[in-house]
Order: C-alpha cells, then structure tokens, then sequence
C-alpha cells in the first residue's frame, strides 16, 4: 500500500520505443512531469534539441535529477498515493493513514502525559515539534501560536487536518538527512501534502460517515467537493470546500481506567472542521506557470472535559459539548515556476496568519490550563516564507544539476494572554517586568542552500549538500549534508547519507515577557519551593535544537512487484530545550528559571519494508519500525511516548476491476513509561507500560459505474479499546485513548 524508497535513473536514454521511454523515467517509479520538464539533458540544452541515430531512432541527450528529486529515493522516504487513502480513509484527521509508515508514530508532544489525546505525527522519535508540515511545498506553522507548557506541551491537534482527505493527490513523508534541505523544524522529518489539480473540467462530491459501537465514543460525517480544470487555453483553477464534524467521546468514558483521586482524564475532543481553498494557475506560455491561492479553515473544537492538570469543577463540567477553542488558518500565497535554456526555477511567497481563539485558562500552579469563565481571548500569529529554488544541468567531470536556493520565515505574534500573566508584585526576575508587559514577539531567519546531484557513474549519485541560515535571535548556524546511492546490481541498492539539521527556539521559549508560574508542587524536586512557588521564564540566549541525522539502508527489488529493504537511522540530539531544573535566581522566596538548552540525548531505529505479489491481482505489503533507543542522556528517560517497535501490514485483493478488498493490520508492541517527572524530575508515582496491542481493519471498495464509488469498512476489528488512565505522570503510558470497534461508510462522485 505505501511506496517508500523507490530508486529513480539519473540518466538515461531515451528512444521511440515504449520501453526505452518507459526505462528513462525510472525503474520502479515515475519521474514527476516537473523533473520531466525541469531537467532535460546533462548539458544545458532545449527539449527539442536531438540527435538522429545509425537506425533511424531518435534519442534525446542524457537526463540528470535534480538533487531534490535524488534525494526523495532516499531509505527515508514514503508516499502516500490518492488511492491509498481512498482504500482505507481517515475519519478525519491525516495523521489516522501518516502513522501507519514507517518511522511514524502518533504521539502527544511530550511524555509528561499532559494533553495525552492531542496526540499528532512524529518521525523517527524526535516528536511532532521536530516534523515540519508542507501543504504543496510551503510550510504550515498554525500550532506555533499555541501556548508551550513547562513540559513543551500544547494543546494543539497539530497541522495536518488542514486539508480534506479526498483533495489530496500524495503525501511525501521525508526522513532523515534527506529533510535538513527544509530548514529549521525537519530534524525529524517532512510531511508535505500535495493536494489534487484536476486536468479536465469535472467535479468531485465525496461523503463519508462513522459509527462507533460504543456510544461512548464520537462518530464523524463530513461532505466535501473538488471542482476545477482548464476554463482557458492559459488558464486553468481548482476550489476545494469541506465540512466535517467529529464528536468528542463522553465526558466519564475512562472512569473505570481512573488511577487519579481527582475526576477521570478526558477522552477524544471532536472538531468541526470548516475549509475552502480556491487556486488560479495562469500560464501565458509553456515554459512559465503561475499559481495564485487563497485559502480559509476553521477548526472549533467540542469540549469532553480536558485540563492540563487539576480536577474538572462545575463550570468546566457545563461546557462539555461546547465549543471552547477555535483555530482559524488564512493564507495567501503566489508560486512561479519557470523553465529557461540554462534550467529552471520555482519560487513563492505565502502569507499564514493564525487566529488562536479560546476560552480563558488559568496559567498557574495545580489550575494550569484549567477553563477560567466563558469569556474568550484571542493570540494572532502571522508567518510569512518566501523561497526561490534554481536548478542548473551542468557538465562539469560528471554529469550533474546544481540546486541553489533562499528562503525566508518570519513570525509576528501577538499574545495579550500567554505574555501578560503577572508576576507577583514583590518579586523581581532580571529582564523581565511584572505587569504591562508587551504580548508582542518575533523573529525572522533567511537561509541560503546549495546542493549538487553528482552522476559518478552509470551505478553511483552522489548528493553533497550545505544550507546556511541566520536567524535574528540566535545567528548563524550551518547544516551541510551528504547523500549517496550505489547500485550493486540491476536488484540491490545501497544508499546512505548524514546531515546536520537544526530547529529554531519558538516565540515562547525565546520571550522574557512568557512567564510560566507554578506553585509549590511544581517546583523543581531538587529545588523544592521556599513559600512562593517558581516562575519560568522565556530566554533570548537559546541556541537552536541540533541533530546529527544518519542513516543506511540496502534495497531489493526485482521489477516485478517484489520489494524488501531496511535501514538504520542514528540521530544525536544535543542543545534540545527544556524547561530549568536550576534556579537562576531567588526573589522574596520565589525562584525563577529559564528555557536551556540540555546537551545530548539519542534516538536510533530500524525500518523494514516489503512487498511481494501474490498473484496478479492480490498484494501483501508490510513495514515495521523498531526503536533502539530514544533518550535524553541527562536522565535516561524516553524524549516521547511511543511503542518499542511497530508492525504494519494489508492484503490487497483486486477481485474485480471494480471491486477491491483490504486487510489491514498494526502491532503496537509495549510503550515504555517514563520514570521521572518531565516537569519537576520527581519519581513518577506509577510508572506502567501501556501494554502491547494490535489493531485490524477491513474495507472494500466499489466503483458502481463511472460516476459513483462505494466505500465501507470496519475498523478495529476485534474491538480493542484502550483507556487513558490518568491525566500526567500517573497514568505511566496509558496517557491516550484508543477507539472501539467502528464502522464507516462512504460515497463518492465524478462528473
């Protein structure tokens, strides 16, 4: 079902027949029409320049990569095709398909267990503040505008609900060293979403509908459409619209799991998601395109009783049901990608701004996070990137194409309540004052890349690598990288690759007017409160996050369906930044710490692929993620709550042209709880495991007739149902909850 590692020719011969052209665009894959038309011979030449040969075939010069496209057949990457998601969609949310690849888990941003069903995709262990999300290329920063609690948790679904399911044609999900190219927040990796463009005038009506079988749990329904295709020889657009509803689960649904005194932990929140995007792409001539696109979403959450800390009381208790946070994503964006005797470029400027509406929470002590009274506040966050990408062919001992490159990422916040919590009139923090405080903060960074697609040889490619950025806070800092693919043989590929990836302080760990308050109970437990509690505050001198991304992989594949690779990847992870654990000071017995940056910690893993036809119309495919170590070596604890290895697996049977079925199955094996505090590093009261579990799901898929395609399912299978057991460090692991049984059904149709 998921593509990952598939290996493209870099050079290539192309002749009149079939087969040759077939052969020029890669043994198991296809090169996209843009690395078609981007990168048409080793030598700066035209498409229509040719040669005529002895036997009357014409033959185009030799096609060289780009280096991004090289570096996309790295071990570390997957795709996720229409089709896949169309077999077995989500409900709601991409990140219920993401998990299911390699590498990928669903994790809450921190271990501490806080927020524990706001759980978002993370690669490689490296957590989803480390997995940078794209939607056609350009970054998606919303969850930045949310509040970071001590344990760098927020509460934030994260961004990868920002498109409907059935608008989208591929997601590449990109691992390892291949992602430092993106810049600041890929130490994990890339999610880039790719959304549809339809080549003819048509639209696209799509409806789907879940039925738990526990009424304790929420269900969703959602309709959407797709319209677009050319309305001019020159110009073509594309509108998406959508509207999904999902209910959060019932307010008691893990009472029976409860190991707190206080009032059970909440389960899943619902949404309601609301999206329309409209695209206009102009092309006033063949080697030139313009895309312009607007873009609104709005996702109101349904409350079910969460709080970061404390015990519900009864206003909380009145809102269950209730919208108590609202997300509203707007962006503006114009891309242009050119194509010229010398090579070709891409390039966009996208606007984002972020509307963080919620109800007033109480920023302090046991109460943190806790629902304050009906009246709302709202932080804005504005982003703007640019970027500008250049590919030049070039002959120069080997054939190669040469990538230069720019970016720019700015943020503009304004913050009236996360950056104005008072600081108790008799206490003084250095850089900090106690009130009036500005809710404004920002930073910007500009970054410059350079990467070279090497053809050694007919069997080897090597891709060296260097990006430079500066960043208004911290300076400079350097991520080169190196990649490299060798074939062994017609069959077995060898690649690998380091890199130096890095991710910038956010806006909050950076602002010294981001003050964080705890009482008593949350100090530190080497630094037990001296009668007035602890503040944290925001530190200007932060370094950015730093990893040293490896990773080696050996694939086969015989071109006949059946594939097998694996790879290991190794990250070291210094100057992660985490809340003090020491005081930089004391004032009228309070103390008052900052953000730091920790010195190491280590993540390293396997993963594992195969697919093997079993026939011409049945397919078993299946991969498998298994950690080694994920740690911070200040304590030896895990950097996040995920299972010691993962197994995914499906059947796929084609029992007709117009039918299909789908078996699928996850093996989560047993996930290791933390054993001391994230936030005060305390003994963690009950330290269980979250016990090893698999889930199975069936779907089949019925095209009616030209127009109408049935789908319908069952998930979870044999009803395994896992129950959050607490709302932090109490609950060991069991910090999530995992729907029942459910059913689902859905229709779709092309005109």
């Amino acid at each position: 079902m998921y593509r990952g590692g598939e290996e493209m020719f870099t050079s290539a011969k192309i002749t009149g027949s079939a087969a040759g052209r077939l052969r020029s665009y890669g043994r198991h894959g296809t090169l996209t029409a843009l690395g078609l038309l981007f990168y048409i011979g080793a030598t700066p030449v035209s498409a229509q320049e040719k040669n005529d040969n002895e036997s009357g075939e014409t033959t185009l010069e030799a096609i060289v990569v780009t280096a991004e496209q090289q570096l996309k057949q790295a071990p570390g990457v997957s795709t996720v095709t229409s089709d896949d998601i169309a077999k077995m969609p989500p409900a709601n949310d991409l990140s219920e398909i993401l998990r299911k690849m390699p590498g990928a888990n669903l994790t809450g941003t921190t271990a501490s267990g806080q927020r524990g069903n706001q759980r978002q995709i993370e690669l490689r262990g490296m957590g989803p503040e480390n997995t940078l999300i794209l939607i056609d290329g350009k970054p998606v920063l919303s969850r930045n505008s949310v509040r970071m609690g001590r344990a760098g948790e927020r509460d934030s679904r994260g961004d990868t609900n920002w498109v409907p399911a059935e608008a989208i044609e591929r997601v590449e999900v990109i691992r390892g060293p291949a992602a430092a190219r993106y810049g600041s927040g890929a130490a994990g990796g890339v999610v880039n979403i790719i959304t549809k463009r339809p080549d003819r005038l048509s639209a696209t009506v799509n409806t789907m509908i879940t039925v738990p079988q526990h009424s304790s749990e929420g269900g969703s329904r959602r309709v959407n459409t797709v319209v677009g295709g050319p309305i001019t020889d020159t110009t073509s657009f594309r509108i998406i619209g959508n509207y999904n509803k999902t209910d959060g689960d019932s307010i008691d649904i893990n009472s029976a799991a409860n190991v707190d005194d206080s009032a059970p932990a909440a389960g899943k929140e619902g949404v309601i998601n609301k999206d329309i995007r409209g695209l206009v792409t102009i092309e006033p001539s063949g080697d030139h395109s313009i895309d312009l696109e607007a873009a609104y979403s709005r996702q109101g959450n349904i409350y079910a009783g969460d709080r970061q800390l404390s015990s519900r009381d009864d206003f909380a208790e009145s809102m269950v049901g209730k919208e108590t946070s609202v997300m509203q994503r707007g962006s503006l964006s114009a891309t242009h990608r050119g194509q010229y005797d010398f090579g070709d470029s891409l390039s966009y400027v996208q606007w984002e701004r972020t509307l963080n509406k919620r109800l007033r929470e109480m920023g302090y002590g046991r109460w943190e996070g806790h629902i304050e009274d009906t009246g709302f506040a709202t932080s804005r966050l504005d982003n703007l990137t640019a970027k500008s990408e250049w590919h030049l062919p070039l002959e120069v001992l080997f054939p190669q194409t040469l990538t230069l490159g720019a970016e720019f990422r700015g943020e503009w916040m304004n913050d009236p309540v996360s950056n104005n919590l008072e600081v108790d009139g008799d206490v003084t923090i250095p850089g900090t004052a106690n009130a009036d405080r500005s809710p404004k903060s920002d930073a910007w960074m500009v970054g410059f890349f350079v990467e070279d697609n090497i053809e050694i040889s007919d069997r080897f490619i090597l891709t060296p690598g260097m990006r430079f950025d500066h960043h208004s806070e911290f300076g400079g800092n350097w991520s080169p990288s190196l990649n490299a693919s060798y074939d062994l043989t017609e069959e077995v590929s060898i690649k690998a690759g380091i890199a130096r990836a890095f991710k910038a302080p956010n806006l909050f760990q950076l602002n010294p007017n981001y003050v964080y308050y705890s009482r008593g109970n949350g100090c530190p437990v080497d630094y037990p409160s001296l009668g007035a509690g602890c503040y944290v505050v925001g530190n200007p001198d932060l370094k950015p996050e730093i990893a040293i991304n490896k990773e080696i992989g050996i694939n086969y594949n015989d071109g006949a369906g059946l594939n097998a690779g694996i790879t290991y990847f190794h990250n070291d992870y210094k100057n992660r930044i985490a809340s003090g654990m020491v005081p930089l000071g004391v004032s009228n017995f309070a103390q008052y710490f900052q953000w730091y940056n920790v010195p190491e910690a280590v993540v390293s893993g396997l993963e594992g692929n195969l697919a093997i036809p079993l026939g011409d119309t049945l397919t078993w495919t299946t991969n498998a993620t298994y950690m080694i170590e994920s740690r911070d070596k200040r304590n030896g604890q895990p950097l996040s709550l995920i299972p010691e290895y993962t197994i995914n697996t499906a059947l796929d049977w084609q029992a007709r042209e117009d039918l299909s079925f789908t078996l699928s199955a996850t093996r989560y094996d047993e996930t290791e709880s933390a054993t001391l505090s994230a936030t005060t590093g305390d003994a963690v009261t009950n330290p269980e495991p979250r016990e090893a579990y698999t889930l199975v799901n069936v779907a089949l898929n019925y095209d009616i007739n030209e127009t109408f395609r049935l789908g319908a399912g069952v998930n979870n299978v044999f009803d395994k149902r896992l129950f959050r057991e607490g709302n932090g460090d109490a609950a060991g692991a069991n910090t999530y909850n995992e729907a029942g049984r459910t059913f689902y059904m859905s229709l779709s149709a092309q005109f």
